[in-house]
């Protein structure tokens, strides 16, 4: 009686053995993610460090915000990351979640060689340069707000984004903010109409690249790559009048001052907010999930991955050139993972490792 039970199970077992071997498959399968060139490093590093602890493998592609947006519609990724947060009435038309996952700088940075110290502008300076309306760094503006310094009698050559970036977006919302005049003539966008000719790059780092290689040039990238690429990041004047350099601490000033912090909202504002230390061009980083896939397997690797990241978003994010979320922000952020329902009914256990 013995071994024909065991040739019962052996026989169940063999018979199980391709769904089971499915199944790991499907759980061992790479979690994709695409977007937002923004935070594209740290979730480089994230993403070794769920891998490290035991989660499948992550890869991130930085290739703008508009491309992620894009990307999760077409459902051809995992997750899109955006910078520039979709209004609630078109999540709902696409069957989207958005979950906020950190705080950042965009900084202006400058190659002005033989400038010693940090070059100091204003918001409506800044406006002006992105305007080409100041041609040259020795302009008598650009001296007024650097008294004693020696600024080089360089051309001016500004530095854009090639592609749809929520940089660009969050960039030129704190112009039109700045300047009545590039509110009228550019406006807020992912791909703002630069008058004239300015140098066109692709990505951040593509930004740096261009940057390096034009003596006069002014372009704007993520924090995290003026302190990877030891870029000279221009010193802003903020709401309270003050000059400031980027920094975590600024970006943390910026969210104290804003409703993201006072009522948890993480659409509220990060741009120009009072307070000495804050810096004035301070965004919030999105990713957007299916919010109704076909199955629980199919977004239970994003989801695990983002929670991952979550539940140890303050220790991650640290010194990373970003800033966490408030604990406002992210009480909330529980309520954003249920909102993803699975058609086949099933919860996707995301919480569990």
């Amino acid at each position: 009686m013995f071994v024909p039970a065991m040739s019962v199970f052996l026989r169940l077992a063999l018979a199980l053995l391709p769904s089971l071997l499915l199944s790991a498959a499907a759980i061992a399968q790479p979690v994709q993610g695409q977007g937002a060139t923004f935070p594209s490093k740290v979730y480089d590093t994230w993403a070794r460090a769920f891998e490290k602890a035991g989660g499948n493998p992550v890869s991130y592609k930085g290739t703008g915000s508009g491309d992620g947006i894009k990307q999760i519609t077409a459902r051809k990724v995992d997750f899109g990351g955006t910078d520039a947060p979709l209004p609630a009435a078109e999540l709902a038309k696409q069957k989207l979640v958005q979950i906020p996952m950190l705080v950042g700088g965009v900084v202006p940075v400058v190659n002005l060689p033989g400038l010693a110290a940090p070059l100091q502008l204003s918001g409506e300076l800044l406006a002006d340069i992105f305007l080409g309306r100041v041609k040259v760094w020795s302009d008598v503006r650009v001296a007024a707000l650097n008294p004693g310094a020696a600024l080089p009698a360089l051309p001016i050559k500004r530095v854009v984004r090639a592609e749809k970036s929520g940089t660009s977006d969050g960039f030129s919302r704190y112009l039109a903010g700045a300047s009545a005049t590039f509110k009228a003539e550019v406006g807020a966008s992912q791909a703002p109409a630069w008058p004239g000719e300015p140098l066109k790059a692709e990505g951040n780092d593509g930004m740096v690249q261009t940057l390096r290689a034009t003596p006069g040039a002014i372009a704007y990238v993520s924090y995290d790559r003026v302190l990877r690429d030891k870029l000279a990041a221009v010193k802003l004047r903020n709401a309270a009048g003050r000059f400031v350099a980027p920094s975590e601490r600024g970006f943390s000033a910026a969210v104290l001052e804003s409703d993201m912090h006072r009522q948890g909202d993480d659409l509220a504002t990060l741009l120009d907010r009072p307070g000495n230390d804050a810096w004035p061009i301070t965004l919030t980083s999105f990713v957007l999930v299916d919010a109704e896939p076909a199955t629980a397997p199919q977004a239970l690797g994003a989801l695990k991955f983002l929670y991952w990241c979550f539940m140890h978003g303050d220790d991650l994010t640290r010194g990373s050139g970003f800033a966490p979320l408030p604990v406002s922000v992210q009480s909330r952020l529980a309520a954003r993972f249920t909102q993803v329902r699975p058609r086949d009914g099933q919860l996707p256990a995301y919480q569990s490792f």
